[in-house]
């Protein structure tokens, strides 16, 4: 593929764009914010869309060097259920730094700090009807500490081959969207030998 083909592809959005013509917010809470914005589709006509707004978060997948990754588990009240994860969490107020979020958000949630951290990418999670940006970063040099849980947290830590947890994943065990996507990336990039344990 050409560098102009791979452009096309992935830039060009001739007949695409929606311009927001209007916005009111419907709701707005400690998280999150809802916004009703009318909107000109490319067709010429108007619709209103319901958008989620999210100041963002951060995710982690904090690998050993023995080629664990460190997991936890919690209890998701939306969908009622128990999931495993990567450790994460949202931007706080001035947030300018995500590679410092993500390193105080490891911290709390494993009690570990990392030496190296790498950057793998940004990514949306329900781009259909929420703003929210992920960033995902791979942290290694591992230094175990003791967790510092937010009030509202409870979650315990579990330690797996990082391998073992690609299985998981594409065994559809691990359900969490951004554990999905952090595991692979990280996995294939410490296969490819662009990070070293």
């Amino acid at each position: 593929m050409t560098d102009k083909e791979k452009d096309a592809i992935l830039h060009d959005d001739t007949g695409l764009r929606v311009e927001k013509v209007s916005s009111r917010t419907a709701f707005r809470g400690h998280l999150l914010r809802l916004s009703c914005d009318e909107v000109a589709l490319p067709n010429g006509e108007r619709a209103v869309w319901e958008i989620v707004r999210h100041r963002g978060a951060v995710c982690v997948v904090p690998v050993t060097g023995n080629g664990d990754v460190l997991l936890v588990r919690q209890f998701r009240y939306p969908i009622g259920k128990v999931l495993l994860e990567i450790p994460a969490g949202k931007l706080e107020e001035g947030d300018g730094d995500r590679a410092a979020a993500a390193l105080r958000e490891l911290r709390e949630e494993t009690g570990v700090s990392a030496a190296s951290l790498r950057c793998l990418g940004d990514f949306y999670g329900t781009p259909a009807y929420s703003d929210e940006r992920i960033t995902l970063y791979l942290a290694t040099g591992l230094t175990e500490g003791e967790q510092r849980l937010d009030r509202d947290e409870f979650l315990t830590l579990v330690r797996i081959p990082l391998a073992e947890a690609v299985r998981l994943v594409l065994d559809g065990e691990i359900e969490d969207m951004k554990t999905q996507a952090g595991i692979l990336r990280a996995y294939l990039t410490l296969q490819n030998g662009s990070q070293t344990l």
